[in-house]
């Protein structure tokens, strides 16, 4: 099941006795943890009959005799245990004792007055251990990854509307060009839009170019943007801005030289004949991340990112040593990217 599908299902008031949440969208695993909360149980019964457990400090067999002990009070109780890293297939060093056999004989027969989370953020677990083959076929398994491409239209829409105010079509992909695909982070900036403009209004351009945050990934993309158009005036005006805001140079050309390294792999991707989601995969970045770097990349020749990074490389030695100040060797930089674009252009 996925998230949003396990939120319709809270609300409805069909609970399930045991989750079990992985993956590394910590929005969406923070919002299944707060629909249980607030739907599982009356708010009198919130205080007493609610328990956190870490898994990396406490092991799993004493989270499952929480979930056998009755509620103190109220005819339910809820039991969330965060970083079960005991599924991975190379938990950390530590002195715990889990008994995983503990839990899978929990799950055959989970207690009917128990809602028990089980929470492990992580990107990969041992899907050969028998803990988790019990878990995905007794608990209600919800994989928290990142949303491919045509789910973050729902998903964004779905904040707003928790936050009573619409969006609309082309503010979502702006937000998503400027800031990327962090759910906790689009969600933060929508909740900030929503305040500023009330409930029941709808967040448009205008205010979304207002408020958006400043990101650094994204200022290093509006760099590449200007490099692709061969605008210098623009680049360099992307730059003075950024050092108002207190941006170091040094740190930019990183950002900058992390692009130039990704579109120069999807570039040798995209010719091996791989598609988008492959890409993805093979990258570990979004899919909407990689449609915008297959559009970005077929603006370069590879010869031409090749040297760019060496240029990149070479500015940030120099930067480093002293060879050069620091605003006047950025400037420089962005010049020789734009007339290696210029030279290659008109050759």
């Amino acid at each position: 099941m996925d998230y949003l599908q396990t939120i319709e299902q809270i609300k409805k008031g069909k609970i399930s006795p045991v989750y079990y949440i992985y993956g590394t969208e910590i929005y969406m695993i923070e919002e299944i943890k707060q629909s249980l909360y607030h739907n599982s149980m009356s708010e009198a019964d919130r205080d007493t009959n609610v328990s956190i457990f870490d898994l990396e400090e406490v092991p799993i067999q004493e989270v499952v005799n929480d979930a056998n002990t009755y509620p103190f009070f109220g005819e339910k109780k809820l039991i969330v245990a965060g970083n079960a890293s005991f599924l991975k297939a190379k938990p950390p060093a530590t002195d715990l004792d889990h008994q995983p056999d503990v839990l899978t004989d929990y799950l055959i027969n989970p207690a009917p007055y128990s809602i028990l989370v089980i929470i492990a953020p992580f990107e990969k677990l041992d899907e050969r251990k028998k803990v988790v083959k019990q878990l995905k076929k007794h608990a209600t398994t919800i994989a928290c990854e990142p949303l491919k491409e045509w789910n973050m239209n729902e998903a964004l829409e779905r904040i707003a509307d928790n936050h009573h105010v619409k969006v609309e079509p082309d503010v979502v992909t702006y937000m998503i060009n400027e800031i990327g695909t962090d759910l906790m982070i689009l969600q933060s900036e929508l909740e900030k839009m929503a305040l500023y403009i009330g409930e029941g209004n709808t967040i448009r351009m205008e205010e979304a170019e207002l408020l958006l945050s400043h990101h650094e990934s994204n200022s290093a993309l509006k760099l590449v943007d200007a490099i692709i158009a061969n605008d210098l005036v623009k680049a360099i005006n992307i730059m003075k801005d950024l050092e108002k805001l207190g941006e170091e140079p040094i740190k930019l050309i990183a950002l900058l030289a992390s692009q130039f390294r990704t579109l120069l792999h999807i570039k040798t991707l995209h010719q091996k004949g791989y598609n988008q989601k492959q890409m993805a995969s093979q990258l570990k970045i979004h899919p909407y991340v990689a449609k915008l770097s297959v559009t970005r990349q077929a603006k370069f020749t590879k010869d031409e990112l090749t040297k760019a990074i060496e240029l990149l490389a070479e500015a940030d030695a120099n930067m480093k040593t002293g060879k050069v100040e620091k605003t006047l060797g950025i400037e420089l930089l962005l010049y020789q990217l734009i007339m290696l674009r210029k030279k290659n252009i008109t050759a």
